[in-house]
Order: C-alpha cells, then structure tokens, then sequence
C-alpha cells in the first residue's frame, strides 16, 4: 500500500476524538503550562495545515490562463507552503537532489551553483560566481540567507550550507602608453 492509500483510511471524526481526548489527559495532570501548550501547539498545526489547504484550492481553481504552468502538479510543486507539506509527509515527488536545483532556482539571482551534497552531515556546499555582487558582507549574507530559507521549505534534508565564492580568473592585463621600441618602430620614428 503506497503512502497516499494508507493516509486517505485515515478518519477525520477519530483523529478529532484522540486529540480532544489527548487535551483532557493533558488538562486533568493539572499542569495548566502543559495544557496551554499543547492546545497551542494543535492550533498552530491546524493553521499550518489550513493555509496549506487553501494553497492547493487556490492553486487548483485559479483559472488556466493565470496559473503558473498548464500542469497542476507543476503549480503546487513550485509553491513553498505545498512543497514543504508534501516533503515532511515523505509525498513530494521528486528526488532530493531535483528539491535541491528547485530551492536553488526560486533564488536564481543570485546565481549560486550546486556542488554536491555531504549525506553524513546535511551540508550542501554551493558555488558563488566570481565577482557576484559587490562583494560586501550584506550580499553574501542576504544569498545566504534566501537560499536557507528556499531549502527550508523544498530540501529540509539540508541542514547546512557553505557557499564558496568562485576564484577570480584575474584581471585582463591592460596595456597603457607606447610599448619599447624596436628595431621596426624605432626606423619610423624622426
């Protein structure tokens, strides 16, 4: 049985029961903190959930010519909120490293490149182009940081990342003024 099939005989009625249920073991320890909390924590998820839902309605009822691709799955795939659902619910459908170059295209601008990725320890080791931006610390840092955030929601796998800057090839050499002279140029000068 694949994941979907074993996900749809889940009953919303049930999972509704063990939660209140849950709640009221919670409330009757006495442990008022305790109880907030997870009262809290079950209305950030039906939050999380409930703007993910809306997402997919939205996404799926848009008219045809205003959707981002003709193909439905290509829309919610390139969506953060859907594609960070489907990955922690192990239902994307691409691979890791296909997540990855998505990540990394939604942050095209800033031009960073895939070297591979270190399984053992979640680092992602990217490449900078060479004299990408102006080299100051806010530009690196604002890349990093989109990109972070874009694997966040794609790639959660990745755990690090560790941009290098490409080595410069160096500078043109420029040649200014009148070269020596030789024995050809010298004849010509009076």
């Amino acid at each position: 049985m694949s994941a979907v099939e074993t996900r749809s005989a889940v009953n919303a009625e049930q999972t509704g029961r063990r939660v209140e249920e849950v709640l009221d073991r919670l409330a009757a320890t006495g442990d008022g903190a305790a109880a907030a909390a997870a009262e809290e924590l079950v209305r950030s998820l039906m939050d999380f959930y409930g703007a993910g839902l809306s997402r997919i309605v939205h996404l799926l009822s848009a008219p045809r010519d205003l959707r981002p691709a003709s193909d439905p799955l290509t829309a919610l795939l390139g969506d953060e909120l859907v594609a960070s659902l489907l990955v922690l619910h192990d239902l994307h459908p691409e691979d890791r490293d296909a997540r990855i170059a998505r990540a990394l295209g939604s942050v095209r601008d800033h031009g960073l490149e895939a070297v591979d990725f270190d399984e053992s320890s979640g680092t992602l080791r990217l490449r900078a182009p060479a004299g990408g931006g102006c080299g100051c610390a806010a530009t690196a840092a604002s890349a990093r940081q989109a990109v972070e955030d874009a694997l966040a929601c794609f790639a959660p796998e990745v755990k690090a990342v560790d941009v290098q800057t490409a080595a410069p090839a160096g500078p043109a050499l420029l040649q200014i003024g009148n070269g020596p002279k030789t024995a050809s140029t010298a004849a010509k000068t009076p």
